[in-house]
């Protein structure tokens, strides 16, 4: 099991890595750190596939595996830092910020300070003080107890393990206070995952100068497993929140295409409340300006004013005879509005006005674009199969509002 995960979680990583790399190109700096994280933790990763390990360990740099994992985790760990203190300091300085934001920022300093340093001080001692005849299995195991090592890895955990603790209580702190639940839970197992990493670093150190009597395979099956598992908390809680917005805008982009057969249909008849002319359903579909939100709003509010034309093309009785007809609908409230804007938009269509224009039709207590939407999405599931038959015996009726003739046909 563990040698699938150990191919499966870097091949997510890295999808992860791919799937973020527009924020190269982002105006915002803080997007362009969580893609330098993404890509630090996909390098330290693949650093452990088994045939990877050993294509770099058996270069002509013996245990380069080692050196370019650490390397990759400063990258990552820099990277992770400058996201953090970038969104909990906020775009505007306050003069006095809180204490755990001050905190977060000498460390990020420091971090980033000596970055360079501990980089050139891996470097040196990696090739002058780490013995490496022979290419290890497991670097941290195989050098247990030789002072190069130990202190080479010392130095890499102790800096991870700073970091990390900072990360932790940052994220920590903020999944408390977050605002929506994906959002809570995603910070949740990001700061788990920071955590392991806070404390494992602590029993690596102890481990590299007092070797302990546990296997070689244990120890590196206990590495594997850690590595895996913080890898694993952290891309599902970072995708998270990105996985319940994208399944927002597929709803969104899915309603506005389910509004455009009435939408269309009202816009060719009063073409001048529309922004643009109505295109083809595909042409429609397949637009990628303006953006998804400002469509949806767009496109509702010009069917409310088509809506509100229509008072012109309607009798007083067209509503009442419209919510008889769909009393015998599950939800007969959108069936109503449905049938008297078909019925409505008909008149229009031949020309034909009403002496006196209709009420406007019931106000419902929709609160955001999106409610509405939903809402107009409902009438549209019955407006696409009234019959021109329905349609004429709406009008026939709403023009005889007090004869006694014969009932209406049932809802199809």
């Amino acid at each position: 099991m563990l040698t699938y995960l150990l191919w499966a979680v870097p091949i997510v990583m890295t999808a992860t890595t791919l799937w973020r790399l527009p924020a190269l190109w982002h105006v915002d700096p803080l997007q362009r750190a969580l893609w330098v994280c993404c890509a630090g933790f996909a390098a330290a990763l693949w650093c452990r596939v088994p045939p990877v390990k050993f294509a770099l360990d058996h270069s002509p740099v013996t245990d380069l595996s080692a050196l370019l994992k650490y390397v990759a985790s400063l990258v990552a760990i820099l990277g992770g830092l400058k996201y953090i203190t970038g969104a909990y300091e906020g775009p505007a300085r306050t003069p006095t910020p809180p204490r755990h934001v001050t905190v977060s920022l000498w460390v990020s300093r420091i971090a980033h300070g000596f970055a360079l340093a501990w980089l050139v001080l891996l470097v040196v001692l990696f090739f002058a003080a780490v013995d490496r005849t022979e290419p290890s299995t497991d670097f941290a195991a195989d050098h247990a107890g030789q002072w190069g090592a130990a202190l080479f890895l010392t130095i890499a955990y102790i800096y991870l393990g700073a970091a990390s603790s900072t990360a932790c209580f940052q994220w920590g702190r903020a999944s408390r206070r977050a605002e929506h639940r994906s959002l809570r839970i995603g910070l949740a197992l990001m700061s788990a995952a920071m955590l392991i990493y806070a404390v494992y670093p602590a029993l690596r150190i102890v481990t590299v100068w007092a070797p302990p009597r546990a296997s070689d395979y244990t120890m590196r099956t206990i590495a594997d497993s850690v590595t895996l598992s913080v890898a694993f908390l952290w891309a599902v809680g970072a995708a998270i929140p990105t996985t319940v917005v994208l399944s927002e805008r597929c709803s969104a982009w899915w309603t506005l295409q389910k509004l455009h057969p009435l939408w269309a249909d009202l816009i060719h008849q009063f073409p001048h409340l529309a922004f643009r002319p109505a295109g083809s359903r595909i042409g429609e579909a397949i637009r990628l300006w303006p953006p998804l939100d400002m469509r949806l709003d767009r496109r509702t509010q010009e069917i409310a004013d088509a809506v509100e034309q229509l008072r012109h093309h309607a009798t007083p009785d067209l509503l009442p005879c419209a919510r008889y007809l769909a009393e015998s609908h599950v939800n007969p409230e959108p069936a109503a509005e449905a049938y008297w804007i078909k019925s409505a938009l008909a008149s229009a269509g031949s020309g034909r006005r009403s002496p006196a224009p209709a009420r406007m039709l019931p106000k419902k207590p929709l609160t955001s674009t999106h409610a509405e939407a939903h809402w107009l999405a409902a009438v549209v599931d019955v407006y696409a199969r009234v019959t021109p038959e329905i349609v004429r015996v709406l009008h026939e009726r709403a023009g005889q509002p007090n004869s006694g003739g014969s009932p209406l046909p049932p809802s199809p």
